[in-house]
């Protein structure tokens, strides 16, 4: 499968909640860091996503906000 999205991380899933009309995916990429997907029941179901699955996170966003403590 080929993307314009660059930001293309691997990992394992290790969470998936659904909720009323959309789930929460956590993918562990590694180094303890977990990555939060907000994704339709729909989605999943076609995706058949399952803890331990390996999954893509496809990050593609026009806006990033960066803030400091």
């Amino acid at each position: 499968m080929k993307l314009s999205a660059r930001n293309q991380i691997k990992g394992t899933v290790v969470s998936v909640v659904l909720g009323q009309t959309t789930g929460h995916v956590r993918i562990d990429i590694g180094q303890g860091v977990i990555i939060t997907s907000s994704i339709t029941n729909a989605a999943i179901a076609e995706l058949d996503l399952k803890v331990g699955d390996s999954a893509i996170a496809v990050i593609k966003a026009s806006d990033v906000m960066v803030a400091i403590d």
